[in-house]
């Protein structure tokens, strides 16, 4: 029985991994196909949602079929209890690349707009929380996770400087209003991404120590800079 619940652990940590690599590559070909203005390449990315979406429901089933079976306790638990709650937020990123993935199709019918927008810099950030996350998962690594907290901020600011970059493109260009907002919108859906990264950390935290660290992410900011 212990060797069958084993290698069904393992088959679930390469389930959730699988379906990580996935979402960080839609999210990265999403915010390329705003960069590069490829609608096709945006299309791709919102047509292969349905792949997230059923790779989402088959860890779910996982998780709940072990639960059933083998009633694990302890750290077996968290750690099922962990892949269910990351798992949702994976799905949910998934669902904001498609979301920027649409703002790409209309801005590929526009012209770039002359402004320092750094959508590759915001992306390659949230992309690393979103890795390290899934790395605190797989090699138990809890500071790793504390990192990925403390890195939210990064992104934070990088949102808020799109916002005042795109306000002054705005009031500069007011007839250019249509595609400043989407570029914003998509700002914002990044910066989401970034706070689910976040949860995931979170969830790993609880798996190895057992703690609930929710409302506590200035603390560990606070600890990580000392």
């Amino acid at each position: 029985m212990a060797e069958h619940f084993g290698r069904a652990i393992e088959n679930l940590k390469r389930k959730i991994l699988a379906l990580g690599a996935l979402v960080e590559e839609r999210v990265h070909e999403a915010i390329e196909a705003i960069e590069n203005r490829d609608a096709n390449l945006a299309r791709k990315v919102i047509d292969g949602d349905i792949e997230i979406d059923q790779a989402e429901v088959d860890v779910e089933e996982e998780c709940l079929k072990l639960l059933a079976l083998y009633q694990p306790v302890a750290i077996d638990l968290r750690f099922i209890i962990a892949v269910l709650k990351i798992n949702n937020d994976l799905e949910r990123i998934g669902d904001f690349a498609v979301n920027i993935a649409e703002r790409a199709v209309f801005l590929a019918t526009q012209p770039k707009p002359d402004l320092p927008l750094d959508f590759v810099g915001m992306m390659q950030k949230a992309q690393l929380m979103l890795k390290n996350s899934l790395d605190a998962l797989v090699t138990l690594s809890a500071a790793l996770a504390r990192q990925v907290l403390a890195a939210d901020d990064e992104v934070d600011a990088a949102n808020r400087q799109m916002y005042i970059t795109v306000q002054n493109g705005i009031r500069a260009n007011p007839e250019k209003v249509e595609s400043l907002i989407h570029i914003l919108s998509a700002s914002r859906h990044l910066e989401r991404i970034a706070d689910l990264a976040t949860n995931i950390a979170e969830d790993v935290i609880y798996m190895i120590e057992g703690e609930i660290c929710r409302h506590k992410t200035e603390e560990y900011k606070t600890q990580i800079k000392k």
